[in-house]
């Protein structure tokens, strides 16, 4: 494995890692995403990134996709909040046909006002399938909890804020948000990196624009929500959490990994195995460079709820019970999940992206020797810290 990276002269920023098997992990990603925007557009960031697969001056939506998929490709996007990603994973041969579809999704959109209109619908309907799960919905609502508007109202925006956008607005809005300046390219696997910076080089030129984040304002409450027509009650205990850039991020890390992540974990053991309160007992991070959140998730019933967040803040408060036994099963516990989960060239490939746009992609490579260095006393003194204030979203049988 080889480490690349370099600063093209229209702005953009490519990283690579360079692997022997001859499969291409590509994304072209600008920072651009939730927490850029004002409650009267929020999901515009959302909304962009659908439009721009409905066709470009040369490519219909159909020519988009056939010319990925006959070559065995996979294509797709994503938006978080402080980044929109287009990416395809392909056999290496075929790379530059991919990085051309690539570049003219960004160059060559042309908002078509019938299929805006009609995405506009496909993203109502995104809406609707989202709220109507309330497994993914409670997951928003502890969001709306833990940050003040804009942050807290979600990527994916409001009926209201969607239906309200026109098509020359929402063209204008991308001209104004995606240019080379902003754009992170991430690559993993077997790939010529001086061919694809020279061909990068020759199809942007720079813009002079960058983008900045909302003011992201932190507070944390509690909310229950009762619903028709569902049997079970979704529960999430959320406390905020350190960025990527403080040393306690991988404290977290290793706190998580006995606490709240896995079958063998605390919460799991008494929640699930020793109460039999719940199925479902899951933990999640949520960070990228301006943000960072802790998660954990019990589906159970309307009337286990008190005991199951009882569990949770005694299991915080225990801490002081992990001992160095604990400690090291958490620590090569991570290690193992990084090692497998990297067999995987797009997931290394998002991993990559997000850690460069918080600390540089390099950190991604001294995460084992960041596990190695935590310490017991630092686990403990996190919990006992984050536990201070909480916050807690729950939608329950009506």
């Amino acid at each position: 494995m080889q480490f690349l990276r370099r600063k093209l002269k229209n702005g953009m920023n490519v990283i690579m890692e360079k692997r022997e098997l001859d499969v291409v992990s590509f994304s072209i990603a600008n920072r651009f995403g939730g927490a850029y925007e004002d409650s009267e557009v929020k999901g515009i960031a959302h909304f962009m990134e659908h439009l721009v697969f409905t066709g470009t001056e040369s490519r219909s939506h159909e020519d988009l996709s056939r010319e990925i998929e006959k070559k065995g490709g996979i294509m797709n996007a994503f938006t978080a909040d402080e980044v929109t990603s287009f990416w395809f994973k392909l056999p290496s041969e075929h790379v530059f046909s991919g990085i051309d579809i690539i570049c003219d999704l960004l160059l060559h959109p042309i908002f078509d006002v019938e299929k805006f209109e009609k995405e506009k619908k496909v993203i109502l309907e995104e809406i609707k399938m989202y709220h109507d799960d309330p497994r993914r919905n409670v997951h928003e609502k502890i969001v709306e909890n833990m940050f003040e508007k804009p942050f807290g109202e979600g990527v994916i925006g409001s009926e209201k804020t969607i239906r309200a956008l026109k098509r020359d607005f929402v063209a204008e809005y991308f001209k104004k948000n995606y240019s080379p300046e902003n754009y992170v390219v991430s690559i993993v696997g077997n790939a010529d990196f001086d061919k694809i910076c020279e061909y990068l080089e020759s199809k942007f030129a720079a813009e002079g624009r960058k983008t900045e984040v909302k003011t992201i304002i932190k507070k944390n409450g509690e909310s229950v929500e009762e619903r028709e027509g569902i049997d079970q009650a979704h529960f999430v205990f959320g406390v905020h959490a350190p960025l990527m850039n403080d040393k306690n991020h991988v404290v977290l890390d290793v706190l998580d990994a006995y606490l709240a992540s896995g079958m063998s974990s605390r919460l799991f053991l008494k929640i699930r195995e020793e109460k039999g309160l719940a199925y479902a007992v899951k933990s999640d991070v949520s960070v990228e460079t301006n943000y960072s959140y802790y998660t954990i998730y019990v589906g159970t019933t309307k009337e286990a709820i008190p005991e199951v967040k009882k569990i949770i803040l005694e299991e915080f408060s225990k801490i002081d019970e992990m001992n160095e036994k604990d400690l090291e099963e958490s620590k090569n516990r991570l290690i193992g999940l990084k090692r497998v989960s990297s067999e995987e060239s797009s997931g290394v490939m998002i991993s990559l992206l997000i850690t460069e746009l918080a600390v540089g992609a390099e950190k991604y490579y001294d995460y084992e020797k960041e596990v190695e260095k935590v310490s017991l006393s630092e686990v403990k003194d996190l919990a006992k810290e984050l536990i201070k204030s909480y916050s807690s979203a729950a939608i329950v049988p009506k």
